[in-house]
């Protein structure tokens, strides 16, 4: 069965930093892009960033480029969103994503991410 397990969300003040940690079961990620996604309240999922197979190539969506790192750990089944100097606007569920053949189709459940002012 696919899992993927979201952790390390939580409250952090506006500046501060946090990282987010996706962990992965019944699949191996070495065969994935894998993507982390947020929606806040009212408003549709967006892509966070992303990063290749092998790690070599990374995307990020224009609000966190310069702020967030996504890297991962294939050796470890594990993928990681570093996000600094954090933004109110930034609060969100955070899900991680897997994507096998050019859609995402393995979902985590999420971690909520709250920025305050």
């Amino acid at each position: 069965q696919v899992q993927l397990v979201e952790s390390g969300g939580g409250l952090v003040q506006a500046g501060g930093s946090l990282r987010i940690t996706c962990a992965a079961s019944g699949l191996t990620l070495t065969y994935y892009t894998m993507g982390w996604f947020r929606q806040a309240p009212g408003k549709e999922r967006d892509l966070v960033a992303a990063i290749s197979v092998s790690g070599g190539g990374t995307y990020y969506g224009d609000f966190v480029k310069g702020r967030f790192t996504i890297s991962r750990d294939n050796a470890k089944n594990t993928v990681y969103l570093q996000m600094n100097s954090l933004k109110p606007e930034d609060t969100a569920v955070y899900y991680c994503a897997a994507n096998g053949d050019g859609k995402y189709d393995y979902w985590g459940q999420g971690t909520q991410v709250t920025v305050s002012s």
